[in-house]
């Protein structure tokens, strides 16, 4: 099978040595994203886990359109929160992403984050 790597036309550089997402066969697989504005390369608002799952959910739909697809593509995610406490913030921000059938997902809490962000979300989508 080949691997292809998904570049988004307008979406922040991944932050290490890493693809933000790679197409292999009829599945995406997307590195977790953060809160990064995809301008400015920055937290809009680093205090705000509804605001940082906004940006994080946006970033995943950029590489989605990328590959053609959107949301309703998406089969399973995994939110890494820096505080359970903030799972029903995050909750709100994140089920308006989905109008009907959500993915699977998993949310866990970390003891940190990179850059002192307090989430991030990865995910995987399936290509028709």
């Amino acid at each position: 099978m080949k691997k292809e790597v998904i570049i988004p036309k307008d979406g922040a550089p991944a932050a290490g040595p890493y693809s933000a997402a790679i197409k292999v066969g009829n599945f995406m697989f997307i590195s977790g994203q953060g809160p990064f504005n995809p301008e400015t390369n920055r937290i809009d608002d680093p205090e705000n886990v509804k605001s940082q799952t906004k940006i994080c959910m946006e970033n995943i739909g950029r590489l989605l359109d990328a590959a053609g697809i959107g949301y309703e593509n998406i089969v399973k995610t995994t939110v890494f929160l820096k505080n359970i406490k903030d799972f029903n913030k995050m909750n709100r921000v994140y089920r308006k992403f989905f109008k009907s059938e959500p993915p699977a997902r998993s949310c866990v809490e970390v003891a940190k984050l990179p850059f002192d962000i307090l989430v991030e979300i990865e995910a995987i989508a399936f290509i028709p």
